[in-house]
């Protein structure tokens, strides 16, 4: 069993998510805000106006004229749209890459976190909730415990596994019961390490289990819910496939019917080449 503080040391391999999307984070949750104020933020933020022109002059929107500035895509496709597309530019590039405990290829994990992102949303629209872009962001870093701690999984993937098949442990139980640490736990921990919003934290470490995030639980179970859809679908599943415990308490409490889940399935269908080109602009 290798020691949480040595696993935690590698950290510092992955590329910080740039402070500039922490202060977005902050502007679009503050109800006094304006367009002018996330304008001003981004605008004097080089590689994030950059990444923000490429997106939005690209044939993924599809738009007969090209924008200038930061301001005018703003203008052009509203502040939540725009709000999303720097978050995917300032987190992708730590999840793009295989990571071979989880039997994940190039890209794999990165479809799957976008994936998961937006149908978080989508759920979050339908249930009225009022912090989309904490779930949206939550959503789409859920899972970048696994990026440090692939090679430990890779490692030890034999005993995991026999924990999984033969004693019926989740992979999430098998992870913390050989390496020391689970993956969302690991989230966290890097969550922190960045200075996210201790609600952020809360969601990413407890997004397979959110009835123990007691000070966003509703928030943890929409980004749980999505994670279980992707997994569903075969979005970004790897070797811990679907080897998790199924919480049916958390459709029972966001009120989440059978119909509803159908529904954000066949309009996520709908999409899903808009995220493959998505994927393949970032």
């Amino acid at each position: 069993m290798k020691s949480i503080k040595s696993i935690a040391k590698k950290i510092g391999r992955l590329k910080p998510v740039p402070q500039v999307s922490h202060k977005i984070l902050e502007i679009v949750e503050d109800p006094e805000s304006s367009m002018s104020d996330l304008s001003d933020v981004i605008t004097y933020d080089a590689a994030v106006t950059a990444n923000l022109l490429k997106v939005s002059n690209s044939a993924y929107f599809g738009l007969p004229g090209k924008f200038e500035s930061a301001h005018q895509a703003i203008v052009y496709l509203g502040m939540d749209q725009v709000v999303d597309l720097v978050l995917l530019g300032s987190t992708g590039d730590n999840l793009k890459n295989a990571h071979e405990g989880y039997d994940l290829g190039e890209g794999e994990l990165w479809k799957h976190s976008v994936s998961c992102a937006i149908l978080a949303k989508e759920l979050a629209e339908k249930k009225q909730a009022p912090k989309k872009h904490l779930i949206f962001t939550a959503a789409l870093l859920k899972d970048i415990g696994k990026v440090v701690l692939s090679q430990h999984v890779a490692e030890s993937y034999q005993k995991i596994n026999t924990l999984v098949t033969e004693k019926g442990y989740s992979f999430r139980e098998a992870e913390k019961k050989i390496i020391g640490v689970d993956h969302a736990e690991l989230g966290g921990i890097i969550a922190e390490t960045w200075k996210f919003s201790s609600r952020l934290v809360e969601i990413i470490r407890h997004h397979h289990s959110p009835q123990k995030a007691k000070n966003c639980e509703f928030e943890t179970s929409i980004v749980y819910l999505a994670d279980t859809l992707c997994m569903m679908m075969g979005i970004g599943v790897g070797a811990d496939g679907l080897a998790y415990r199924f919480h049916k308490d958390v459709l029972e409490n966001l009120k989440v019917s059978e119909k509803d889940i159908q529904e954000v399935i066949a309009d996520f269908g709908e999409i899903q080449h808009k995220v493959d080109a998505l994927l393949g602009i970032n």
